[in-house]
């Protein structure tokens, strides 16, 4: 399984490492969302914590999943602009001007991509206009709990005050904590782009490739790329661009936004922190089995991402909701996943904790 990016016709110029501030400052929202992803970022995320004003902590939580679910494609919104070749801003405030040139129609599909509705490839009807497919958004956010209803509805019915919270929310992040974050990370990422661009230039785009990540794959002769991910994609960078953007506090989540008319971007973590020692051999044994089949390691990717419902699992999968069930039982018995209630749904989600202590292999397949 891999999402491939198709490179024909691709000029070795339009091919761009670039940092960006915006990207950044999602993964660092990812990250305080969701430390079990992150182990390597731990004192970094307790110390933020800290030093949270309650307020904004609180606001934190009416749009997490934005950046705790899925990482948004708003993080990078350089990649929606027409041509697709414009590169990230060298300041936040760029950036969210950025963000600001993108149409109410690619702001709204690109903050529903959670409820997996608009499709994200290839293109579909438009939430804005198509009542079925708004019908379908809101049924779906409504199996992920009333905030994402509430949210999923303001977006909808009037998407620039949405926007003009987006913007407000993140200015005070900056204010509160990015902005020392990013006066410390931005060198090392400058570093690692002239680096990566050295080997670009000198060496080819495969051996750039091979320096960012070896799930990054270069087929010169059908002239695509194959990231070796547990999902399914295509994209093409057509008559734009390639981006690549680092990221320091991103390991071991290699993200690829494909989005259908958007510039392709391989957002890439900087370094690799080592991961706890494993559990038992008893409890290795017992979980590797459980993991042993491919229908559960891609139920695994999708729970670690976020909390799904039996229902939505089958949806994606193309599967019965006892067979889902089947498997999901076996990765329960196996302490590997987790189940709440929400009002009259369950939701089951993947221990990333527990999977960590497996070994950092298996955490990045699933986390890729």
């Amino acid at each position: 399984m891999s999402v491939d990016i198709d490179i024909a016709g691709l000029r070795p110029e339009r091919v761009a490492v670039v940092p960006s501030p915006l990207a950044e400052l999602g993964m660092a929202l990812h990250a305080l969302a969701e430390p079990g992803h992150h182990p390597g970022v731990q004192g970094w995320v307790t110390s933020v914590t800290a030093g949270l004003d309650p307020h904004l902590a609180d606001r934190m939580c009416e749009a997490d999943f934005l950046w705790r679910t899925t990482f948004s494609d708003l993080f990078i919104p350089c990649a929606g602009i027409p041509g697709r070749s414009t590169l990230p801003g060298a300041t936040l405030a760029e950036e969210l001007d950025l963000l600001d040139k993108l149409t109410d129609e690619q702001f709204v599909d690109a903050a529903l991509e959670f409820t997996c509705v608009p499709p994200y490839h290839p293109h579909g009807p438009d939430v804005l206009s198509d009542e079925d497919v708004r019908r379908r958004a809101l049924e779906l956010a409504a199996s992920r709990g009333p905030q994402q209803v509430r949210f999923s509805e303001r977006l909808l019915n009037d998407p620039p005050r949405i926007r003009s919270w987006l913007r407000q929310f993140l200015e005070d992040c900056d204010q509160a904590f990015f902005a020392d974050t990013w006066s410390r990370l931005r060198h090392q990422l400058a570093a690692d782009a002239r680096h990566k661009t050295d080997v670009l230039r000198r060496r080819g785009l495969g051996e750039a490739l091979a320096s960012v990540s070896p799930a990054l794959t270069l087929h010169e002769a059908a002239a695509r790329i194959a990231v070796d991910k547990l999902a399914r994609g295509r994209t093409a960078t057509g008559d734009g661009g390639l981006l690549l953007v680092p990221t320091s506090l991103g390991w071991p989540h290699l993200s690829v936004l494909y989005r259908y008319g958007w510039q392709p971007v391989l957002h890439y973590p900087v370094g690799s922190p080592e991961l706890a020692a494993p559990p038992s051999v008893e409890q290795v044994a017992l979980r590797m089995t459980a993991l042993s089949h491919p229908v559960r390691m891609r139920i695994c990717r999708n729970l670690a991402r976020s909390a799904y419902t039996t229902s939505e699992l089958a949806r994606v999968h193309g599967m019965s909701a006892p067979e889902i069930s089947r498997h999901l039982s076996v990765l329960k018995k196996a302490g590997l996943v987790t189940t709440r209630r929400r009002g009259r749904y369950v939701l089951h989600q993947l221990d990333v904790t527990v999977v960590a202590r497996l070994g950092s292999d298996f955490l990045e397949g699933v986390l890729r």
